[in-house]
């Protein structure tokens, strides 16, 4: 009788020995695949998340007054509106979601409100990104809460700042901030109303995760914007960067604490369960060697077992992780969802890897079972 035939005569004989080691690998395989299924829309949704909380990079002019700046929210000083060009012809740096702004305090209506001009966001990635911001045609104003709620103003409406007429695209929601009392224009309209034409007076910007962890970040985004821009100088707000930084290494250190558990229960858990079969059938074992049965054969008989078990447990467990991640993932990442899908390179991994992992489980139980002196076991019988 040939090793295969023998394997699954084992199976069917030892039924339940077979479905809890197959519930063990299927249960790895299933975590495995659920967890790294879920991987990618969990790290896109804490990037979304992340980037939401706002630009934690203000790029100004180095001649800026930083006591206006501090005390004004802007500076007085300005650069060409072409400098954020000079960004995008670089590649591996730690600036991106560029957007170049022109903003100021003006009288108008009989109170002070600030005006900000906003051009299209620029990214320095290769890969398209989504706008931070909403993109503002010329001719248009979105208007902070504040001022909407006491002036009357919604979409539609018409109103002018010297001289320049702007019809009202959107009341914005209320923010808490100097935000509700701003206008904002396309940077165009902006620069024509504050007599600026060419110009910006800051650049806000988000750093990107791919710095070197060994230095200091605002060293090296000095050091870059001084190849790049000289003319100008980086502030970072710290807060948001720490608390980008902490919910990353947060996510990535849950995902590297989670799976090496799982794995290792799983592992125990089947080797425990070979170890268990083999001291049942000891009895069994020796009367095999005893008619001759090589070790090598009987160890066959057993690892062929975990393997065949890592086959099936495999393609299970993919089938079921991935059932998990596609019914519960979209309630949990609601913003990525759509990023969600079958991984079916995680199936042929799981397929090469869950048998090796299968067989080294049951590694040590084979060995007792092939290592037993058979006349011994007999006599003990």
């Amino acid at each position: 009788m040939n090793i295969l035939s023998l394997i699954f005569k084992e199976m069917a004989h030892r039924k339940i020995n077979f479905l809890l080691s197959l519930l063990a690998v299927a249960t790895a395989v299933a975590f495995f695949v659920a967890f790294s299924t879920t991987g990618t829309a969990s790290q896109n949704e804490t990037t979304r998340i992340q980037r939401d909380i706002g630009y934690n990079l203000r790029i100004i002019p180095k001649e800026a007054d930083m006591d206006q700046f501090w005390s004004e929210g802007y500076s007085e000083a300005t650069i060409p509106a072409d400098a954020v060009d000079r960004f995008t012809s670089q590649r591996g740096i730690s600036y991106t979601h560029l957007l170049a702004t022109l903003q100021r305090k003006i009288d108008w209506r009989d109170r002070t409100v600030l005006l900000t001009g906003i051009a299209s966001e620029v990214s320095t990635e290769d890969k398209k990104k989504s706008s931070m911001i909403f993109e503002i045609e010329p001719g248009v104003a979105y208007v902070g809460f504040h001022l909407a709620q006491t002036m009357g103003l919604d979409k539609g409406n018409e109103i002018e700042i010297e001289g320049k007429k702007l019809t009202v695209e959107r009341a914005l929601r209320e923010s808490g901030s100097v935000d509700d009392i701003r206008i904002y224009t396309s940077l165009g309209d902006a620069q024509e109303i504050l007599n600026q034409p060419g110009r910006i007076n800051e650049i806000k910007a988000l750093e990107c995760l791919c710095r070197d962890p060994n230095r200091d970040s605002i060293e090296i985004l000095r050091e870059e914007l001084e190849k790049i821009l000289p003319e100008a100088q980086v502030v970072k707000i710290e807060a948001i960067a720490k608390a980008r930084e902490s919910q990353r290494l947060m996510l990535e250190g849950y995902f590297a604490l989670v799976m090496p558990i799982v794995v290792i229960v799983c592992a125990i858990w089947i080797g425990t369960l070979a170890m268990v079969n083999t001291r049942e059938r000891r009895n069994e074992i020796g009367i095999m060697r005893a008619l001759g049965y090589q070790s090598a054969r009987i160890a066959a008989l057993f690892l062929g077992k975990a393997v065949a078990i890592g086959l099936i447990g495999a393609v299970v467990g993919f089938g079921i992780g991935t059932w998990i991640a596609m019914t519960f993932g979209p309630g949990i990442f609601k913003i990525t969802a759509k990023s969600l899908a079958p991984n079916y390179q995680l199936l042929w991994f799981a397929l090469a890897a869950a048998p090796p992992f299968a067989a080294l489980s049951s590694f040590i139980p084979a060995m007792v079972a092939v290592t037993d002196d058979p006349a011994v076991t007999l006599r003990e019988e």
